[in-house]
């Protein structure tokens, strides 16, 4: 607040000074449009719109982006909208999400690194078996706090409070996908979505959730 009052009142003297006005660029411009041009800035109202935060902002993690997926029977209970809830209470960002009966090439290659697995087949056969809700989600750590929130992978051992703890009781039907690496959500983002569709927007509430 003491910074914008500043602004304010040097923004109000180079109103009132014609130093560094010269020449026919004097009837075109004033001094206070010209030094706030330099910033990027437009004069609103005797003072300065100050530019919002962001999401390249440069504070860590603030960008990082992670892969939710709801699973067949997450849709299947209805999850989808409390699924959707918490993530938004907790302050991140949806920037893309489709819903879809998944391929099986696609989820092939979802679930590469398992294919050696006894249960891979009907990994398969579950993922395949109903629609799914893919979104990506954008945020501080998002990675890492996403998975906490969804919880252990075996629901059995998910405290409760989080996605799999609150609505799962078998590892074979978890409701949810999280991605668990920065390399991981963005080889599963790739896969889930074309750039096209990850849509940049500014939320409104951006600057109170990451102003340091």
């Amino acid at each position: 607040m003491v910074l914008l009052l500043q602004r304010c009142l040097v923004f109000r003297s180079l109103l009132r000074s014609p130093r560094g006005v010269s020449g026919s660029h004097a009837a075109k411009e004033s001094p206070a449009v010209a030094w706030a041009a330099e910033r990027g800035r437009q004069p609103v109202r005797g003072c300065l719109r100050l530019d919002s935060y962001s999401t390249k902002s440069g504070i860590a993690g603030v960008a990082e982006r992670t892969l939710i997926a709801v699973k067949p029977d997450g849709v299947q209970k209805r999850l989808i909208g409390q699924i959707i809830q918490r993530f938004e209470q907790r302050g991140f960002k949806l920037v893309a999400m489709k819903f879809l009966k998944a391929p099986e090439d696609l989820l092939a290659r979802h679930y590469h690194d398992l294919h050696k697995k006894p249960f891979y087949p009907n990994l398969l056969r579950y993922m395949s078996s109903g629609p799914v809700v893919a979104m990506v989600w954008e945020g501080h750590n998002v990675i890492r706090t996403s998975r906490l929130m969804v919880g252990d992978t075996n629901p059995a051992e998910a405290l409760p409070g989080t996605v799999r703890g609150d609505f799962s009781v078998h590892i074979s039907r978890n409701v949810v996908h999280a991605s668990d690496s920065v390399d991981g959500a963005q080889r599963e983002i790739q896969l889930w979505f074309d750039r096209r569709e990850l849509v940049d927007w500014e939320c409104c509430d951006h600057s109170n959730t990451y102003q340091v």
